[in-house]
Order: C-alpha cells, then structure tokens, then sequence
C-alpha cells in the first residue's frame, strides 16, 4: 500500500515551530513524506540561524500526483511571505485544497496566535478547520496513549459554558471518541464524565450535573457505551481514579487541559475527531518568548508525525 505523505502547516511565522520542525527532521527518519506548506524564505532564514544544512525542493500543487517524495529534501510548498495577515490562511487554503483532492488524509497545523489570526470568527482552530470542512459534530481529543482528555466545550468564556452544555453535545462527544479508539486502536474505550460544578453539586435551582449530565450518561449507558459519571473534576485525576479510564470528558476546556497538560507536559497531541481526514496539532502554542534559543521541545509535534506515520 502506498504511504500517504503528511502536509504541514508551518503556522505561526513567529514561533518556535520550525526550530522543533528541524529537531524533528534531525531526530528521526519517517515512512511518509513530510510536504510543508509555509515560506520557503522564512524556513531558509531559520534553517541558517539553527544551523541545519538540507536540501529544499520546491513543490507545486499541479505537480504533487507526479511526483516522488522521500525526506531525503525538505519538500515544501512556498506561500509568500510579506508581513500579511493573509499569510495562515493561505497556507491552510493550499492544505484544504490538497486534502480536498485526496491526495493524502492527513494534516498537521503548527502552532498558531488564535486571537490574530481568528479575529474572533472562530472559538479556535478546530472551529475553523470544521467550519470549511461543514462538519458539525466534532471534537477535541487532547490524546495521551495512557490516558486522553476532551471538553464538551472549547475556547469558550467560563460565563457562557452554562449555556452550551446540552444532553445532546455530550452524547455526540461520547460517541466521537468511542468510535475513534474503535477504528484506531480496535479497543471499547473506558470513558469518564466529570461534571460541571464543584463535587457535582451547587446551591441554585438548576444542577445542570443531575439535569443533564447524568442523563446523557445512562442514555450512552442504556446504549452500552462503557461510560461511567458524573465526577467531581477536583478528585478523577488522582492516580487511582484516572487509572480506570482512557478518556475523561470535560465540561469545559481548562477543567480538563489543566491537568492532562500538568500531568503529561509534552507527550499529547491534539487531534480533532470527526473530520474527513487526520488533523492533529501539538498541543502547545507559538511560544514566541523562546524563538531562536534553540531551546524548544519538540515532543509533541514529533508523536504527531509519529502518530500519522503509522497510518
């Protein structure tokens, strides 16, 4: 079977992501070939201050159907680079339009400034990526092998989460990640639900963990999902509980980034489930306070070539 190559959205112009590009490309060899999309004088100009020595090919859309690709070169496609705002949404453009050929399923994005670049259209990148693709229904796996996370909710403000939460999101976030781990990983995940308030508990009229929470559970139960919930937020990530899961749900998104980022640091990946192709980015940011150090982890983005290599 012919291994697809995985296209690479740089991202962020000004951020460590070509630094941690680099010390992956140093690091280890890949079945697929890597095709980044981004500025070919932006990637020169950090390749010489990293001092990294490799050849670059230049590569167009017509021609990416003819021709063979091995890693031997940094194959990339040019996006010109002139201190536009258009920049990141040309590169993600070019990507649409190479994944709407089928040419390959799968995608990386580099780490991106959300409040620029979004210019509050989107809550985030998933947002944006599923928005151009039409889907509706998706989600964010913030995937660890041991132990994922996922809010029910993304980057939404604390005060609008009350109103976002619904039996049905829940229900359709259960179902994303049950099928996920069922397709990729052959195995009936294990899935924990904490619940929205403190101790699942609260002193207004409505509880929104007994109102809708838990019956959005016994509905996945009913339906034989391996699910259990709702917990308190404060005590499912102690060892002995975690150990029981695969994936915690979370109501909102620093509910549960918080401590998978606290636990796992760089070994995670975000992955956006429920898309027509793989879509996973690092699960960190720009990072512009370490650009040219040359002190960056490049953990991350390297499980998520590692983790599309393998498919």
């Amino acid at each position: 079977m012919k291994i697809r190559p995985i296209i690479i959205v740089a991202g962020e112009p000004k951020s460590i992501f070509f630094e941690i590009f680099i010390k992956c490309l140093k690091s280890q060899k890949f079945r697929s070939p890597l095709i980044l999309i981004s500025s070919i004088k932006i990637l020169k100009n950090q390749m010489n201050k990293l001092g990294l020595k490799r050849k670059i090919k230049k590569l167009n859309f017509e021609d990416l159907k003819k021709e063979k690709f091995n890693n031997k070169f940094i194959n990339i496609i040019d996006i010109p680079h002139d201190n536009n705002s258009d920049y990141i949404n040309n590169c993600f453009k070019m990507a649409f339009k190479i994944l709407r050929s089928n040419f390959t399923n799968k995608f990386i994005n580099g780490p991106i400034d959300k409040s620029t670049f979004l210019n509050k259209k989107y809550l985030g990148i998933t947002e944006f990526i599923s928005q151009n693709f039409k889907r509706n229904k998706t989600a964010m796996l913030i995937y660890n092998k041991n132990l994922s996370v996922c809010p029910v909710t993304t980057h939404l403000p604390i005060k609008l989460v009350t109103q976002k939460i619904n039996k049905k999101i829940i229900r359709e976030k259960i179902i994303l990640i049950h099928d996920f781990y069922k397709k990729e990983f052959r195995i009936k995940p294990k899935i924990g639900v904490t619940g929205l308030n403190p101790h699942c508990e609260t002193i207004s009229k409505i509880n929104e963990d007994k109102k809708i929470v838990l019956p959005a559970i016994n509905h996945m139960k009913k339906r034989k999902f391996n699910v259990k919930g709702p917990f308190p937020a404060d005590t499912i990530f102690l060892k002995q509980n975690r150990a029981k899961f695969d994936v915690i749900i979370g109501m909102y998104h620093d509910q549960v980034l918080t401590p998978i980022k606290t636990l796992k640091e760089y070994d995670a990946i975000n992955i956006t489930l429920g898309l027509p192709f793989y879509r996973i980015s690092p699960d960190h940011g720009p990072n512009t306070k370490m650009i040219n150090k040359n002190l960056s982890n490049p953990s991350s983005l390297l499980k998520s070539i590692n983790f599309l290599d393998k498919r």
